[in-house]
């Protein structure tokens, strides 16, 4: 190592994510996708400081923001998992190659029996692509369901996308209607529409709330258009469960989410 390197600033994300309020809002993004109301009454800090700390994470690519669908004046913000692995790992390397992190071999079996339930409006695509995708990378250790406030027909570009790019069939998922499991216990309740999330009932017992703010792959555009659309749904859904599949593996419980107005 010359002593350029030695001299060298600090990488970037460290100094962006060092930061003790911006790690923070990190912290929180980390369980669940919020608005800024809610990361501002969760880290008790006056809304203009929270939103100059959410740009200043924007710009540095480590979080992402997506106009709500149920209100379009509000917006979600969620993290960007897979770069902040990546900038990671790199942080550790600029130090010294051997600090490079690797990610650590899931154990499936160590995720005991839990049961997640993931909720959008129709449960015609988003939700039931996260329910085949949780039982498929969890080896069926997850005992995962989904259910719509307004149940439609399973979308054709689901089945589809699901069988060429992940080998799964949905043709025998029927959608149903959140009520089905209104008195039924649930681990974890995922929500991945913005709209649902607002109608969302309480289940009983104690479980984990969490919010992905995924679009509606289904614009209303012909199929082959729409395609492209439910491919980059099933990749993020698969992406986001691969780490939540980590968290169950960790044995850590995850802290109990706070609810809010707006859960």
């Amino acid at each position: 190592m010359n002593a350029q390197q030695l001299h060298a600033a600090p990488p970037e994300f460290l100094q962006l994510a060092g930061h003790p309020l911006r790690w923070r809002l990190l912290s929180e993004l980390s369980r669940s996708d919020r608005i800024v109301l809610e990361l501002t009454e969760l880290v008790g800090e006056p809304q203009n400081l929270v939103s100059y700390h959410l740009s200043k994470l924007r710009r540095g690519g480590l979080v992402s923001a997506r106009r709500s669908s149920a209100d379009r004046r509000d917006t979600y913000y969620g993290l960007e998992l897979e770069r902040i692995g990546c900038l990671l790992s790199a942080a550790g390397g600029a130090l010294h190659p051997g600090l490079r992190l690797a990610a650590p071999e899931r154990d499936n079996a160590s995720i005991g029996s839990v049961r997640v339930l993931f909720l959008c409006t129709g449960n015609s695509a988003r939700s039931q692509i996260a329910e085949a995708l949780a039982k498929a990378r969890s080896g069926g250790a997850i005992e995962a369901y989904s259910a719509g406030s307004h149940p439609k027909p399973l979308h054709p570009n689901a089945v589809r996308a699901m069988k060429e790019e992940y080998g799964l069939d949905l043709a025998g998922y029927e959608p149903k209607h959140v009520d089905v499991f209104a008195d039924q216990h649930f681990d974890w309740v995922v929500s991945l529409c913005d709209r649902v999330r607002e109608v969302c009932p309480h289940f009983p017992g104690q479980h984990e709330a969490v919010h992905w703010s995924i679009p509606n792959p289904a614009t209303g555009e012909p199929d082959d258009v729409t395609y492209p659309l439910f491919q980059q749904t099933a990749s993020e859904l698969a992406t986001r469960i691969d780490f939540l599949l980590a968290r169950l593996a960790d044995q850590t419980p995850a802290p109990e989410e706070p609810r809010s107005s707006h859960d």
